[in-house]
């Protein structure tokens, strides 16, 4: 009974420390359901986002942000220096000093290092929860089942309690960090205030009836008050948008709604009589969704008209065309759009899709040193692989596609499929290339991630 009993409270131990972990990786999991990619909205974001790096003393390179497509009001920091930003967020803010403060809050994060200190915590708070399983156990040895019990199914709560203690200094000390940046980049800390107000402020009276070890964030009353005398006595108080971030922070929105909302919910907040120019854009693409292909170019081209530099409404255009069945007829606009905004990676494979959809083996040429440009600067970027894959497939070059197709799987973290489409590659490539050796390379990493994997489903199993 008593090695039955330890193996259960073994079990337990495991299931609690796995729960733990969770707490840290669950977020970028979910994120990674719901990632969107589109070229004007990262641009926009990452043109708010770099100055707070740099006054952050970080590299703005090494820091990538992502979109999250999910209607809550969230941002966070996960994976080291990853930014995730929530549609939800962008949506409900007001001003672009809004969606700045809360970047710039996430930048506190990553300066602090905060992302390490929790994996830290959580090893911190093994002990204690440890401790309450042990004196559990002696407990019950005790004859003193119940309280053993009771020990032992609060261990959780006991380590919960010490996270939160930690993520609470935490968040207060980015909100601190973010107005730092934002008053060493000339920006006003009012939008970090008014987003707390208006976004998380109204929901306080919820969170404050839930447990104090579930809190991981401080109320946002404190964080208001916390902040609210520095802001009011900042030089840059009354710092105001520029019309730049202005019109970036209204196309966004636009084109936002027009993708996520349906188009009844677009046309009432965009209605016909708006005739701006984010109004049109948001319309051109809720008709787009539709396939109301008339009523889209309608929109589209008259934009086009009055701001023919705007590389993003030639990309809509583009993308309008393709996925019509016109693939031809898009590629002017892809090229168009990738000559006014250079080394985009997303809209080189655009163009690189048109040209081999449309030209099949003659477009494959230019497709494959479009698509070796977007997957030098995004190495990750599965479609680019896939797209590349496609397009030596056209040329003939199997061992290369397959080594593309390889490169996909294994940007997707399926290692079962890198490790076969590399070993095809490797038997098929010359010797001594660097195509080879990359083959080789994913061969070996593909076959240990294979063999740890199938080594710990084996430990499950015992």
């Amino acid at each position: 009974m008593a090695a039955s009993l330890i193996k259960a409270l073994g079990r337990q131990l495991a299931a609690v420390t796995i729960a733990l972990s969770v707490l840290i990786m669950a977020a970028p999991q979910a994120a990674a359901q719901g990632l969107i990619r589109d070229a004007e909205i990262e641009n926009t974001l990452r043109v708010y986002t770099d100055p707070l790096l740099q006054a952050a003393g970080l590299e703005p390179r090494d820091v990538d942000i992502y979109i999250v497509s999910d209607p809550s009001v969230n941002a966070f920091v996960a994976g080291g220096q990853n930014i995730f930003v929530h549609t939800g967020l962008i949506l409900a803010a007001d001003t672009p000093n809004e969606v700045i403060g809360v970047l710039a809050h996430e930048t506190g994060h990553i300066s602090g290092g905060h992302g390490a200190r929790r994996a830290q915590d959580v090893q911190r708070a093994i002990g204690p929860m440890l401790l309450s399983i042990g004196l559990g156990v002696l407990a019950i040895a005790a004859g003193a089942p119940d309280a053993g019990a009771a020990l032992i199914s609060g261990s959780q709560a006991f380590a919960m309690g010490d996270i939160v203690r930690h993520t609470q200094v935490q968040e207060s000390s980015a909100d601190q960090a973010g107005l730092q940046f934002l008053e060493a980049t000339g920006q006003s800390g009012r939008g970090l205030i008014t987003f707390f107000n208006t976004q998380i402020r109204p929901y306080e009276f919820m969170t404050r009836r839930a447990p104090a070890w579930m809190m991981t964030h401080p109320f946002s009353s404190d964080r208001v008050e916390a902040l609210r005398e520095r802001v009011q006595n900042s030089p840059n108080y009354n710092a105001t948008d520029t019309p730049e971030n202005i019109r970036r922070f209204q196309f966004m929105q636009a084109k936002l709604v027009g993708f996520i909302h349906t188009q009844g919910q677009t046309l009432a907040r965009y209605p016909l009589r708006d005739t701006s120019q984010p109004a049109r854009y948001a319309r051109a693409v809720a008709y787009y969704r539709v396939s109301d292909l008339t009523r889209a170019r309608a929109e589209l081209e008259s934009l086009m008209r009055e701001d023919p530099s705007n590389p993003y409404f030639q990309e809509l255009m583009g993308q309008i065309l393709f996925e019509n069945g016109r693939a031809a007829e898009s590629i002017p606009y892809h090229r168009r759009s990738l000559e006014l905004a250079p080394n985009q990676p997303l809209l080189q494979i655009n163009l690189a899709r048109a040209l081999t959809a449309a030209n099949g083996r003659a477009g494959a040429d230019e497709a494959i040193a479009l698509l070796q440009a977007a997957t030098a600067r995004e190495p990750d970027n599965a479609f680019a692989w896939r797209e590349l894959a496609s397009a030596r497939d056209l040329r003939g070059e199997q061992g290369l596609a397959e080594l593309a197709s390889a490169e996909q799987n294994f940007a997707l973290g399926d290692y079962g499929a890198a490790l076969s489409f590399a070993e095809r590659a490797r038997r098929s490539l010359p010797r001594n290339t660097p195509s080879y050796q990359r083959a080789n390379d994913i061969v070996t990493f593909a076959g240990n991630e294979m063999r740890d994997r199938e080594g710990q489903q084996r430990g499950r199993r015992s």
